[in-house]
């Protein structure tokens, strides 16, 4: 089977133009869906459970009496966990462990209070409190994903959030049971079989029967991200998802059919999916090629892969490694792969990537389970100032200040000095007051 995936070298006169096309996305949401998503949104704001209930029945053919026969119980959650197959189980369990002892260690790491005292006596700190209450999107309808449960329940779980409230849509009224067992491992507080945008409002505004959050969290469709964005201000958000991505660097010494299957991971997503091999071997390159084309005949999903991999995908000959990994940096991909046999001699020139996974043997698809770090990532070159969800997501940062009696003598001149600058007197006074007793 042939795959015409577009092939550029980087010595080529025309390389920056073909470039620059190969990563044209438009990001931009359709005028249709923004008009439609602005209604659902300003509806579920005015009506409450009534709207969402409406475009359930409507979206996604899911008729009920009230917004409450929408909620799934916690003793519903338990039972899909013990329903499952105890192989199916013991995955959930030791994947959920794994992205547990991470965002741990991360909690440790970057979520933490402290103060100090200078020398006048005054305190200076930072108060790390969690959020009170969040929502996750976990997205439904053409696949389903317990592994989205767990990365956007447990660092909130870690964090210490007091409530985590769980959308899934449920087409037809299907409830998947992996879902379900994720969100009982995870920690999940309240869950409720509604999604896209209603589903987003409801989190946001909040309704009789659905409880307003702080911050809504988890991908999905265009019509989710859109109104996540709508939201925004209202409630925090994570990010708005672009497609998924893959970014493969290799040296030529990992077997070519490791990486073909390494690159069908992402595009079999969606045909939008992009999936990328930036390799100085030229035979190298053309070895991936014939394992692509050897390989997707066996693929379940071969049209979506297919389709991704001709529209947006790409097999890149660099002059070498070193400029692999400058490209690499222009496009700041989702996942990044290193392949090579020494990956540690590249990664220090890496600096833009929402996940760098390193060697041979790290394939992305263990970072999108199991691996322990965050797989909710920045997409579309957000990498470039953005970071993988985490529990630093669902913590917000107070400022902490106690001036002492010297400290106010010291700091008071500076600020009444500052303050008549920029012409606000009072904040002047209020700052001499204090030097006065």
């Amino acid at each position: 089977m042939t795959v015409a995936v577009r092939r550029l070298t980087t010595a080529a006169f025309e390389f920056e133009q073909d470039f620059q096309r190969m990563l044209h996305w438009s990001a931009e949401t359709d005028h249709e869906i923004e008009t439609r998503v602005a209604q659902i949104v300003a509806d579920v704001r005015a009506r409450g459970d009534a709207a969402v209930l409406e475009y359930t029945a409507r979206l996604d053919g899911v008729e009920r009496a009230s917004a409450a026969a929408l909620e799934i119980t916690r003793d519903e959650l338990r039972a899909a966990l013990a329903a499952i197959t105890p192989a199916q189980r013991t995955a959930l369990e030791a994947a959920a462990a794994r992205v547990r002892d991470y965002h741990d260690r991360q909690r440790h790491a970057c979520c933490r209070s402290w103060s100090y005292r200078d020398a006048d006596g005054t305190l200076l700190g930072q108060k790390v409190t969690p959020l009170d209450r969040v929502g996750i999107y976990v997205p439904g309808g053409k696949a389903a994903y317990p592994s989205s449960v767990l990365m956007n329940a447990i660092p909130a779980q870690v964090a210490g959030v007091g409530e985590i409230v769980m959308v899934v849509p449920t087409p037809c009224g299907e409830r998947n049971p992996l879902v379900l067992a994720a969100a009982a491992v995870a920690g999940v507080h309240r869950a409720f079989t509604i999604g896209g945008a209603q589903a987003v409002a409801a989190l946001a505004y909040g309704t009789a029967t659905v409880p307003r959050v702080d911050k809504i969290t988890g991908p999905g469709n265009a019509y989710v991200a859109s109104a996540k964005k709508h939201v925004f201000g209202q409630v925090g958000i994570d990010m708005i998802a672009g497609p998924s991505e893959i970014l493969v660097l290799a040296d030529g010494t990992t077997p070519p059919d490791w990486v073909a299957m390494d690159l069908f991971s992402q595009a079999e997503h969606d045909e939008l999916a992009q999936s990328i091999l930036l390799s100085p071997d030229g035979a190298y390159i053309d070895r991936v090629q014939q394992a692509i084309e050897r390989l997707l005949p066996t693929m379940p999903r071969r049209d979506i892969i297919r389709a991704s991999l001709e529209g947006r995908g790409a097999l890149i000959h660099t002059r070498s490694m070193e400029e692999a990994c400058e490209i690499s940096n222009r496009i700041a991909p989702e996942h990044l792969e290193v392949s090579s046999a020494d990956p540690h001699r590249w990664e220090p020139l890496l600096r833009h990537a929402g996940a760098i996974f390193l060697g041979a043997f790290t394939s992305e698809s263990l970072g999108d389970y199991c691996a322990g770090p965050n797989h909710v990532l920045p997409t579309s070159g957000t990498a470039r100032f953005s970071s993988p969800l985490g529990v630093y997501d669902f913590v917000k940062r107070s400022s902490l200040i106690e001036v002492s009696d010297a400290g106010a003598m010291a700091l008071g001149p500076i600020a009444g000095e500052l303050a008549d600058g920029e012409g606000l007197p009072a904040h002047a006074e209020a700052a001499r007051m204090r030097l006065r007793g």
